[in-house]
């Protein structure tokens, strides 16, 4: 078997001498590309992490591709349609960094409620005064949790640990859970209505692009906070800077942009202008990264020892399977 892996780091390629000595294996530390794609174009597995371009110019690439295994938990990087067609499957890693990226949400919201990066960068200068730096507390606030899969449910745990009130929104609703661990689901609107703080834990699809739009803002309490660890599509993220800059939301937490690869890579960023996508996306991006009662992290959430040892374990061992005959964690 002839295996690419791509976006890997130096360490990490001894975990995959797990696998049998007889494949052909190679790496690259840099995101699979239509650029880049072509000396590898005659393996039968891929493995990606989420930055790479898996659209059908890329995979065409590919002629004897039969297996992407993705080191991630969502796959909507990858040109799904494409794969159908072709009979290439796909396997991704369906949980890793529940806790994990659950442990990012409340540290972005603590570094919100306490005014931590402030306070810190303000003491790092000498100054110790404390204007300006008065917080609130989590406790008996009401937390809106749009998604309970694996990581919304972990949020919620946290956040009953902060005796904080958890209403809940999700296309399936799993009452035996909300009885057991004490929260509520009830309807989208009401969720917009009455939170404090708002968390994004959907996935990305057709259906969820700009998840939280103008609509959706002119719903939610004066003062709300928003946190984004899923994916940059769900906010419409002209909407957010509108609210933002009327007071509707007070304060925001990101691991995720729309347009995050154009803002991290100057290639992707030459890619975007060539493409002649529209630049006003991009351009609220850059505001947002620049506005004080806005943290953003660099899609880093998931990125724990203990995380990325669980992705590289269970993308081995769909791998292995592969080779075995039997794929496992299919996506298609």
């Amino acid at each position: 078997m002839k295996l690419a892996v791509f976006e890997v780091e130096e360490w990490e390629k001894g975990a995959f001498e797990r696998l049998d000595s007889g494949h052909d294996m190679r790496f690259l530390h840099d995101p699979l590309t239509s650029g880049n794609a072509g000396p590898y174009a005659d393996v039968d597995v891929i493995s990606t992490f989420i930055y790479s371009e898996l659209d059908s110019i890329t995979l065409s690439h590919f002629r004897d591709l039969k297996l992407i295994a993705t080191r991630s938990t969502g796959y909507d990087h990858i040109d799904m349609a494409y794969c159908r067609g072709r009979g290439i499957s796909v396997a991704n890693v369906p949980t890793y960094g529940d806790n994990t990226v659950a442990e990012h949400v409340f540290g972005l919201l603590l570094a919100i409620s306490h005014n931590l990066v402030d306070a810190v960068d303000r003491t790092r200068r000498g100054d110790f005064s404390l204007l300006g730096l008065r917080g609130f507390d989590l406790k008996g606030k009401t937390i809106g949790v749009l998604g309970t899969g694996s990581i919304g449910r972990c949020v919620i745990d946290i956040a009953k640990g902060f005796h904080m009130d958890v209403l809940a929104y999700d296309l399936y609703p799993k009452e035996e859970l909300a009885s057991r661990v004490g929260f509520r689901y009830v309807s989208l609107e009401e969720v917009l209505r009455k939170a404090d703080f708002i968390t994004l834990h959907v996935p990305a699809t057709p259906e969820t692009d700009n998840f939280l739009s103008e609509r959706e803002f002119s719903m939610m309490k004066t003062g709300v906070v928003i946190i984004n660890t899923a994916r940059g599509s769900l906010i419409d993220i002209q909407a957010l800077l509108r609210a933002i800059t009327t007071g509707k939301v007070a304060a925001v937490g990101l691991d995720v942009l729309p347009e995050e690869p154009a803002i991290r890579e100057e290639a992707e960023l030459l890619r975007f202008i060539a493409q002649k996508k529209p630049l006003d996306v991009l351009l609220a991006d850059h505001i947002l990264l620049r506005l004080r009662n806005v943290l953003i992290t660099p899609h880093s959430a998931f990125n724990t020892r203990e995380a990325v040892q669980r992705i590289l374990d269970t993308t081995i061992d769909n791998i292995a399977a592969f080779a075995a005959g039997v794929i496992k964690n299919r996506v298609i």
